[in-house]
């Protein structure tokens, strides 16, 4: 190709000869052929393309298709060279053949040598244009990040609201079962009560569970008429809620008619209010300590999960990081969702920044349900090979097309709708994966089985 060639080229007006020269001496000429594909989208683009005649489709991967979205057929239009300005760049799309012609292909590093000469304001300017764009795309992804803290933290305040209103009930009605046992006593006292009754009606209780076991609701509820009517015939008061207490802990006839051999006439009715009150309360607290203490392990799950308490680097117990973040992520891991876990016995831990890797876990984790639609198998398994500890997180979703696997690391490359998603990133995880922690992070995908695997060194470097 001789620079003559490019001269009525308006892309290149105003260059002098001499620069012209240096252009096609610094570049090389690359023909055309149709349905020949000269770059790939998301490589680097490590060169600059220009149309001398001809004419190129650019084409995008849309779905699990190529679309094409233009046509270069115009001379002196370009793709490409943007690591003249940008290591990080890549082709926006791929370039195909669809008529014979040439291109002018140059390095993009030579082409910012010769820009530095030719246009030194100009270098320093679109320098300048491409790292407002780096960090507009970054502010952008702190937005995403936060909007997905925002997630999170909905999800985790509706883990803690159903223990803690469980709680909140149980003590409001702790109140009036305190109040019914209060009074019952008193009742049973003036009745003239003796101290062998009363051990006896406490051995009765004693013998009541209030974990008792039923065959299933409608036997429950039979039994329950059974001991309301039992009552009701002996005039005891408030039957209706005595019945109901006495069957669910276990009591029968026989126990009714045990109870009513120790006190007969009108202190029947205070003892066994005085049972059911004392049933009510042990349940209900049982109830307060079961709650509280989903809440205590909820809240450990939340420092677990980002580390607040501890140092940025340290040795990493990797279950802990997985399972604190099954916890977090449990409001979208329900219905559908079959967790199964295969944790090798005797996992070393491991030196690393444990809340970086928490966020890795989260990203895989949510893609994974994601990927199924909340409906599905998703696996976590771990192994070590006394070299470093290996992590693999899978789902039985419909699997990655190889172009999308090929990408998925690929920086700002994602097939979520806006909104999806944690906005971390699979490029941000190969980061903390690779660059942080020194290890590796690959994927194996096919219809029904899509596996992330993350190894990690014992001890990095």
């Amino acid at each position: 190709m001789h620079a003559s060639e490019l001269r009525g080229i308006s892309l290149f007006k105003g260059l002098s000869d001499q620069q012209l020269s240096d252009l096609v001496e610094t570049g090389a000429e690359v023909l055309i052929e149709p349905g020949v594909t000269l770059w790939d989208e998301g490589e680097p683009a490590d060169f600059w393309w220009v149309l001398v005649d001809g004419a190129l489709q650019p084409l995008r991967h849309i779905g699990r298709e190529d679309t094409v979205v233009g046509k270069m057929d115009v001379p002196g239009r370009w793709a490409g060279g943007f690591r003249a300005w940008d290591e990080s760049s890549v082709y926006l799309a791929t370039g195909r053949g669809s008529e014979e012609g040439r291109l002018l292909r140059v390095p993009a590093t030579a082409l910012r040598r010769l820009y530095a000469d030719w246009f030194p304001f100009g270098v320093h300017f679109i320098e300048g244009l491409y790292g407002t764009v780096r960090r507009v795309e970054s502010t952008i992804r702190q937005r995403e990040a936060l909007a997905t803290l925002g997630t999170l933290s909905a999800g985790l305040a509706h883990e803690i609201n159903n223990p803690a209103a469980a709680a909140s009930r149980a003590v409001e009605a702790l109140e009036d079962a305190s109040q019914m046992l209060l009074t019952s006593v008193g009742r049973l006292s003036r009745t003239g009560v003796t101290p062998a009754q009363f051990a006896g009606l406490e051995a009765l209780r004693a013998g009541l569970t209030t974990t008792a076991s039923v065959p299933d609701a409608l036997a429950l509820a039979d039994l329950e008429d059974l001991l309301s009517d039992w009552l009701s015939a002996r005039n005891v008061e408030r039957d209706w809620v005595i019945g109901p207490t006495l069957a669910a802990a276990g009591a029968d006839l026989e126990w009714c008619n045990r109870a009513e051999s120790l006190f007969d006439g009108p202190a029947l009715d205070p003892a066994l209010e005085w049972v059911a009150a004392a049933l009510s309360m042990e349940k209900l607290l049982s109830e307060v300590r079961e709650s509280t203490r989903r809440v205590s392990e909820l809240v450990a799950a939340v420092k677990s999960y980002s580390q607040m308490d501890r140092g940025s680097r340290q040795n990493t117990d990797v279950v802990e990081g997985l399972e604190s973040t099954l916890v977090m992520l449990g409001h979208k891991l329900r219905g559908g969702v079959e967790i199964v876990r295969e944790y090798s016995d005797n996992l070393p831990s491991i030196d690393a920044y444990p809340g970086e890797l928490n966020q890795v876990w989260t990203n895989l984790i949510d893609n994974a349900v994601d990927a199924m639609d909340g409906v599905g198998t998703l696996r976590v398994a771990t192994l070590s090979d006394g070299a470093g500890v290996t992590v693999e997180i899978g789902d039985t979703g419909p699997g990655l097309p190889p172009p999308v696997a090929k990408r998925a690391f690929e920086a700002f490359y994602t097939t979520k709708d806006v909104g999806k998603g944690t906005g971390l990133g699979l490029d941000i995880a190969r980061r903390i994966v690779v660059e942080r922690h020194g290890g590796t992070i690959d994927l194996e995908s096919v219809p029904g089985r899509t596996v992330f695997r993350v190894c990690l060194p014992l001890v990095q470097a």
